[in-house]
């Protein structure tokens, strides 16, 4: 299997190790940004194959950055899945029109992220439907 780098976005250092792990542990390459203008810089200078993204970030939130990466050249089809502790249909929609291509909540399982990473960085076409979040009981 290829080796795919993922920007993985987190302001929160702990969750940002943890989650670096699990994502090495599954074969990917990770780079990291602790804010959205981190982020965009990243994506702007290496242009990952995928970026893991919080959405409640300080300065340029998750939904902004998401907006902006959508508008640097050659970034357009770069999946991103949004990453949030709001566990909420309407955080989903509100990622999904910010530019994202998934939606987790967290805590995120990991098998299953590992699962819609690879859907989505070998799709032809990147969908804009999958989801890691329950619906509400």
């Amino acid at each position: 299997m290829r080796e795919y780098t993922v920007l993985l976005v987190e302001d929160t250092a702990d969750v940002r190790m943890m989650m670096r792990v699990m994502l090495e542990k599954r074969g990917f390459r990770v780079r990291e940004a602790a804010n959205g203008l981190q982020a965009i810089e990243l994506v702007r200078r290496e242009k990952p194959d995928a970026i893991l993204m919080d959405m409640s970030l300080p300065g340029a939130d998750g939904y902004q950055s998401a907006r902006l990466i959508r508008q640097l050249p050659g970034c357009n089809g770069i999946p991103v899945i949004a990453c949030t502790a709001h566990n909420r249909w309407e955080w989903h929609a509100k990622s999904i029109t910010a530019g994202c291509n998934a939606f987790f909540a967290k805590p995120v399982d990991f098998d299953r992220l590992n699962k819609v990473l690879l859907q989505l960085l070998t799709a032809s076409a990147i969908p804009h439907n999958i989801s890691g979040l329950e619906r509400d009981k």
